[in-house]
C-alpha cells in the first residue's frame, strides 16, 4: 500500500515545494515595494478621517466643535483645501528626492525638514476653520518600537499571497487532475481565471465602495466623544478581514460553475433554496466584515446579487429537465417489470 501511495506524496511535495516558492517570491517583491502598497492600504483611512473632519466642521456650532485655545490663525475652508493640496505636492517632492539614491546628504536633509514642515503645515490646515476654532482630528499611530516593520511584514505577506494565489491554485488543480474525467479537466483553464478574477473584483468592490462607507460611519459614530488615534496594527488586520471576506463572497458564482459542471445543482435548486440562502448570506455577512450594520449591508447585498447571478450560471451549465426526468421515472418501474417477467 506504501508503495502505491508513494508516487502521490512525491507528487504532493513538489506541488507544495512550487506554491511556497511562488508565496516566497511574491513577498520579498513585495516586501522591497513595501511602501507604495502600505500607502495603498491606508489611503481609504486617510480619507475617510478627511471627510469626517469636514462633516464635523459643518456641523452646527456646540455640537461636535471643539474651542482650540490655542489658535493663532483662522483660514476659510477653500484655502485650507488648497494648503493641503499644495503641501501634498511639497511631500511628494520630498520623498522622491529621499528615495533617489542619487540624492546627496545635505539634499536629503533638506527634504526632510521640508517634509516635517509640511506635514504641520498640512495638519495645522487641516485643523483650522474660519471661527478660529478646530474639528476634532484623527491620525494613524503606532505603539510598539517595531510596529512598522511588523506592518510591512503583514502587508507584504497578504500581497504575496493575492499574487501567489493562481500558482497556487494551479497546482492544486494540476494535483487533482489526474483522477478527474475528460470532461471534467477542460473545467480547469475557465475555473481558475474565473476563481482569481472573482476574487479580484471582490477586493476592489470591498476598497472602493466599501471601505469609504464603513470606514467613515466607523470613525464618524462617536468621533464627537473621542478623537481616533487608529493603530496601524489593528488596521492591517481590520483592512485584511474585509478584502479577504469580500474576495471569497465573490467566488459563489465559480463555486455555482463547479457544483452545477459535476450535475450537483440546478437553477431548480438554488431558486428552492432561495429563502434560506438569504439567511445564510446575512450570517456569513455578519462573520465576514467588522460589527456594523453597513458593512454587513454592503456585503449582504452584493451577495443576493451574485446569488441571482449564480441562478442564471446554473441554468446555462446544468439546466433543470423535470419533465424528462419525470417521464423516465415513470418508465423505469414498467421497464424493471418486463425485465423482471423475462428472468
Amino acid at each position: 500500500m506504501l508503495q502505491e501511495v508513494k508516487p502521490h506524496l512525491v507528487e504532493l511535495r513538489k506541488r507544495i515545494f512550487i506554491s511556497a516558492l511562488a508565496l516566497m517570491v511574491g513577498f520579498v517583491v513585495s516586501f522591497i515595494a513595501y511602501k507604495p502598497i502600505l500607502n495603498w492600504v491606508t489611503a481609504p483611512l486617510e480619507k475617510a478621517l478627511i471627510q469626517v473632519n469636514k462633516k464635523v466642521q459643518k456641523t452646527k456650532a456646540g455640537e461636535w466643535k471643539v474651542a482650540d485655545k490655542d489658535a493663532n490663525f483662522t483660514i476659510t475652508e477653500d484655502e485650507a483645501n488648497n494648503t493641503v493640496s499644495l503641501v501634498d505636492r511639497a511631500i511628494l517632492n520630498a520623498n522622491k528626492i529621499l528615495d533617489k539614491n542619487t540624492s546627496t546628504k545635505n539634499e536629503k536633509m533638506l527634504a526632510h525638514s521640508i517634509k516635517e514642515l509640511a506635514e504641520q503645515t498640512k495638519l495645522q490646515a487641516i485643523k483650522s476653520n474660519s471661527a478660529g476654532g478646530s474639528v476634532l482630528w484623527g491620525s494613524v499611530t503606532t505603539n510598539q518600537i517595531g510596529g512598522v516593520f511588523v506592518v510591512a511584514v503583514k502587508v507584504s505577506l497578504y500581497a504575496a499571497i493575492f499574487l501567489a494565489l493562481p500558482i497556487i491554485l494551479w497546482q492544486l488543480w494540476l494535483f487533482v487532475a489526474p483522477g478527474l474525467y475528460d470532461n471534467e479537466k477542460k473545467m480547469a483553464l475557465p475555473f481558475l481565471i474565473g476563481t482569481t478574477l472573482m476574487f479580484a473584483v471582490g477586493v476592489l468592490f470591498a476598497y472602493y465602495v466599501v471601505t469609504p462607507f464603513g470606514f467613515q460611519f466607523l470613525i464618524t459614530f462617536g468621533a464627537f466623544l473621542y478623537t481616533p488615534l487608529i493603530n496601524i496594527e489593528d488596521y492591517i488586520g481590520f483592512f485584511a478581514k474585509i478584502m479577504l471576506g469580500f474576495g471569497l463572497a465573490f467566488e459563489l458564482p465559480m463555486i455555482v460553475y463547479f457544483l452545477a459542471s459535476i450535475k450537483l445543482v440546478t437553477e431548480k435548486t438554488l431558486l428552492d433554496a432561495f429563502r434560506y440562502a438569504i439567511v445564510i448570506i446575512f450570517i456569513v455577512a455578519a462573520l465576514l466584515t467588522p460589527p456594523d450594520v453597513i458593512t454587513q449591508m454592503l456585503m449582504a447585498a452584493p451577495l443576493i446579487m451574485l446569488y441571482g447571478v449564480s441562478i442564471l450560471v446554473a441554468k446555462v451549465i446544468n439546466p433543470y429537465q423535470g419533465d424528462n426526468e419525470e417521464d423516465e421515472d415513470e418508465k423505469n418501474p414498467s421497464e424493471q417489470k418486463q425485465i423482471n417477467n423475462g428472468q
